[in-house]
């Protein structure tokens, strides 16, 4: 027994929502490349930092279209001067003149405090001084009105470089020498400072697909993908799926989503087209929208050969519990730790250990990164332990965001990353793997009688459904789609633009708007989704060449609320 390892397969979620605007084309929020220069190139860096280390990176492909025409437009502005189709971008690199209204002025200040200021903000003290300048007078309540009539545009230019350098990933401080000139310069950052930045930035984006590309091919890690747009599967298909763990939640008006499923085999498809053509072959899993899961999801993917799905602890226990599994083996989670197969599907279903996903998400933060990587090494071992004999039949699954925890560690979370990778991989009881690989290497998967629909978080579909306002988007949804099915059958679009009306439904019909929904998030995220979240819809009736619903124009939600982590992550 001495010799023989648990299974571990860490899996990193990487994805971003669909942020161009509907109507101008315009990314009206920043996260998909300042995530680029900090997050996606920081997890890559310490993978090839640790040739030992084996993870799964799960990839959304909308996510993928945006860092390619990230990259594109980032090298058009540096090679043909053309105007990139960011504000903020356009901005840093100075092709938008500083404004001089003093509204605007504010909003760019605060734009530009949009990062956890302990270990983003207050460890880099001349963009700390510039945060203070504008409150030289504290003013009781935001911005001293003072200050900022007084502040000149090279504060302003100033203070965009620096947020910038504050996004940027440790992985590209220490490997890209310009971020530390730019760093050393400290203020009064011209033209050239400016191009320099965006060079840095286009460099690093344009890297990311290549260089975890060459992981996978070299067999070190796994890439796995979502349907193409992020749609809850399990809904689209059926909202009645939402009754096996809400039962007495309020649903929406409408039945039901038209041709739901017809739906969820677009976005697969054109899904694995994006993948393609991105990495060159197709996957061996995918993890449904939001680890959704239901009978029919699931079905869904046999339809296509898919190895394996995953969810999360809350749907694999109330599976247990209906399956009358063994309760001992439910009570320790020795069933938590083995892949499962629902009725007669071919799918594999691993499941997420909720606990020790959530240290990593929420809790190492404020610990010592090297304590912290010694005690996720050591749940390893006790399971193993537990395990005994039949240690190597079972598989630890370890499933989070990939960019939304980093931020809150310090350096990004360097030192924790790089100890965790390096002790997994050396531990005498610890097989870092795949999920694909973890099937052909002697998992073995268990009979799951009876599958509960739900997702990875809760157990439920609380998240997106089930809720006063949740409910609203979603009949908005359904009434854009009835309209949608009404114009295409007339045959009145043309085939491309048939293929770009499709598109912009499947961006609608996106899992992230729902995510925001309600009263418990940040306003200001709140309000940022459901005005993104209307204007798609809009774009989508101006498509169709249809008359735009007046209650498009009603905000949907508030938000008000004061999430953990800015409402980007739950806890379970």
């Amino acid at each position: 027994m001495k010799n023989k390892k648990i299974k571990v397969v860490l899996c990193w979620h990487m994805h971003q929502p669909h942020y161009r605007d509907g109507l101008d084309g315009a990314y009206r929020l920043p996260w998909v490349y300042l995530h680029a220069i900090k997050d996606y190139t920081d997890m890559v860096w310490h993978l090839e930092n640790c040739p030992d280390a084996r993870v799964v990176v799960n990839f959304a492909p909308v996510l993928l279209e945006q860092l390619s025409d990230y990259h594109l437009q980032m090298q058009a502005w540096l090679e043909k001067g053309e105007s990139m189709q960011d504000p903020l971008l356009n901005l840093a690199a100075g092709i938008t003149p500083i404004p001089d209204d003093l509204a605007e002025r504010e909003r760019l200040i605060a734009v530009c405090q949009r990062a956890y200021a302990p270990t983003m903000i207050n460890v880099l003290p001349h963009f700390r001084e510039l945060i203070d300048l504008v409150n030289c007078n504290s003013a009781p309540e935001g911005i001293d009105p003072t200050c900022l009539g007084y502040l000149n545009p090279q504060f302003f230019t100033d203070l965009l470089v620096w947020y910038h350098l504050a996004w940027m990933g440790i992985s590209l401080r220490h490997e890209d020498p310009r971020v530390n000139q730019l760093m050393a310069k400290k203020r009064h950052f011209d033209s050239a400072d400016q191009r320099v930045l965006v060079e840095i930035m286009a460099d690093a984006v344009g890297s990311i697909v290549p260089r975890y590309r060459k992981l996978m091919e070299r067999g070190q890690i796994e890439i796995s993908m979502t349907p193409y747009g992020h749609p809850i599967v399990p809904l689209m298909i059926d909202f009645a799926s939402m009754r096996d763990v809400l039962p007495d939640a309020p649903k929406p008006k409408s039945p039901g989503y038209p041709d739901g499923y017809e739906r969820a085999k677009w976005h697969m498809e054109h899904g694995f087209k994006v993948y393609e053509e991105h990495f060159g072959s197709r996957p061996n899993g995918v993890w449904l929208s939001e680890g959704a899961v239901s009978s029919a999801a699931v079905g869904l993917l046999d339809e296509y050969g898919i190895k394996w799905t995953a969810s999360g602890e809350g749907v694999w226990r109330h599976s247990c519990e209906a399956s009358h599994l063994d309760q001992h083996d439910l009570h320790s989670k020795r069933a938590l730790y083995q892949p499962l197969q629902h009725a007669s599907q071919d799918c594999s279903l691993f499941f997420r250990d909720d606990g020790l996903s959530d240290l990593i998400g929420f809790q190492y933060k404020d610990w010592h990164p090297e304590d912290a990587a010694n005690d996720f090494v050591q749940h390893m071992e006790n399971i193993a332990n537990f395990l005994g004999e039949k240690v190597e039949e079972h598989v630890v699954s370890v499933i989070l965001d990939g960019e939304n925890a980093w931020e809150y560690y310090s350096d990004n979370a360097h030192h924790f990353l790089s100890a965790l990778y390096c002790k997994l991989s050396e531990s005498e009881r610890v097989q870092m793997t795949t999920f694909a690989d973890a099937l052909e290497q002697g998992a073995k998967v268990r009979h799951l009688p009876i599958l509960k629909a739900g997702s990875w978080v809760y157990g439920s579909f609380s998240t997106w459904i089930g809720e006063k306002d949740k409910n609203l988007a979603w009949d908005l949804l359904v009434e854009a789609k009835r309209c949608f099915d009404e114009v295409v059958s007339s045959g009145r679009l043309s085939p491309s633009e048939l293929e770009q009306v499709t598109e912009q439904l499947a961006i609608c019909e996106g899992s992230d708007w729902f995510w925001w929904f309600g009263d418990y998030n940040p306003s200001d995220s709140v309000q940022d989704f459901d005005k993104l979240y209307r204007r798609h819809l809009t774009k989508l009736y101006q498509m169709l060449g249809e008359a735009v619903p007046d209650i498009l124009q009603t905000p949907i939600s508030q938000g008000g609320g004061d999430m953990e982590n800015s409402g980007t992550m739950r806890r379970n």
